[in-house]
């Protein structure tokens, strides 16, 4: 009776060894957990490589992101020291024309003046003339 509880109370996969009275465990006992093994192996490995993968993509994304922000923002400084520059130029032009404008004006007035002076001259020293002729 009592061999009888052993072989109940024993896994079935155990094989008692005769002289050491402990279990020996057969090669192909072990073959379902090894296979189980590879799996959660294998799975575990697929896992990381799609969270790598996942992280690499938000990653690329984000990166993608601050690019085109960054690209962005230069275009816009670019655009505004663009505008600055003309307008500064414009200003500059305009300013100049004025100044061009002012000192023909002041040109003009002072050759008229001295038109009107040599004129003035001119008959002042032809009157003179004539009325030393006429004594």
């Amino acid at each position: 009776m009592c061999r009888g509880w052993e072989s109940i109370l024993k896994p079935p996969h155990h094989k008692s060894d005769a002289l050491t009275a402990e279990p020996r465990y057969s090669t192909s006992s072990f073959r379902y957990p090894l296979i189980v093994v590879v799996v959660v192996v294998v799975v575990v490995i697929l896992a990381i490589v799609v969270a790598v993968v996942i992280e690499v993509a938000v990653l690329a994304v984000v990166v993608g992101v601050v690019v085109v922000v960054e690209v962005v923002k230069v275009v816009v400084v670019v655009v505004v020291v663009v505008v600055v520059v003309v307008v500064v130029v414009v200003v500059v032009v305009v300013e100049v024309l004025i100044v061009v404008k002012v000192v023909v004006v002041v040109v003009v007035v002072v050759v008229v003046v001295v038109v009107v002076v040599v004129e003035i001259e001119l008959r002042s020293s032809s009157n003179r003339r004539s009325s030393s002729r006429s004594r």
